[in-house]
């Protein structure tokens, strides 16, 4: 396995990456801005969102959805660089949003904290919500524990998201009209806390770990099979993404607190393995 290179430093935190049309995108919640990472480095903004932004996805018709997280809206990015709001997900989200996945129809389903970590606020429960192309909002899970990154299998028919505080991976199958069913456990964690992941083409997912400063590979039913250290800056979040999928993009900081932004320890860190990428994000 490859040492972990950084690619991108400087950052406050950085969050939600994804691989789309030849570059990576990312949030960084304390710069308030949504940027790019071309294949030589290069950074560009492309959007500024006031209230913190995280998890991305692409509709049909080309628009970037970015999530806004503390005033838990979900946001458009137009063709001509305008933001409008796609949906307010304050019914459904009971505290700060965060990542997301957006499947092949333009769905979007976001998950939340649950509760205010920075207030102080004891754990609960919280609702993994869809956002319909129209902006309609609905609740398709409920009781999930800090529900976080999420993906959906090529054939689009089943959605695994992260329970964060709930140590373990969680599965639902799709219905044809965006609902989700037949829950269950896909992976069981044990001591590691699942943030952002992302799937690979032989059904294994790699998780950003950062309580344990890690990324690892685990496969359904609980088999880790590769974990790369990240030292003393923690795992958030990952993407496979690159020219060919097999580039593990990776976003580290040392906190995830408010203060990440006066210690601008982020860093977008990157890796070979050897299965390429699949499904969405």
């Amino acid at each position: 396995m490859n040492a972990l290179e950084v690619v991108a430093e400087d950052l406050m935190f950085p969050e939600g990456p994804r691989w789309h049309d030849g570059a990576l995108y990312f949030s960084d919640f304390y710069r308030h801005e949504v940027l790019r990472l071309d294949l030589s480095g290069g950074l560009t903004q492309v959007a500024v969102v006031a209230n913190q932004p995280s998890g991305l996805g692409w509709l049909p018709s080309g628009e970037l959805l970015i999530v806004s997280m503390t005033d838990r809206r979900l946001l458009r990015l137009d063709a001509d660089g305008r933001i409008h709001q796609h949906a307010d997900l304050s019914a459904c989200a009971s505290s700060h949003c965060n990542d997301m996945v957006v499947d092949a129809a333009g769905r979007a389903y976001v998950g939340n904290f649950g509760f205010d970590r920075e207030a102080g606020e004891k754990p609960k429960a919280a609702n993994l919500c869809r956002v319909d192309v129209d902006g309609t909002v609905t609740a398709v899970a409920t009781d999930l524990r800090f529900p976080n990154g999420s993906v959906i299998t090529p054939d689009g028919e089943t959605l695994i998201v992260a329970e964060s505080a709930g140590n373990r991976l969680t599965a639902f199958r799709i219905g044809g009209d965006g609902s989700l069913c037949e829950r269950r456990v896909w992976a069981n964690l044990g001591e590691h806390v699942p943030d952002g992941i992302s799937l690979d083409a032989d059904h294994g997912i790699w998780v950003a770990d950062p309580l344990n400063r890690c990324v690892f590979r685990v496969s359904e039913g609980g088999e880790i099979s590769e974990q790369i250290d990240t030292g003393k800056n923690a795992a958030f979040a990952c993407a496979l993404g690159g020219d060919d999928g097999r580039s593990l993009y990776v976003c580290t900081a040392v906190t995830s607190g408010s203060q990440a932004a006066k210690v601008r320890s982020g860093r977008i860190e990157r890796v070979r393995v050897s299965i390429p990428h699949a499904g969405l994000p």
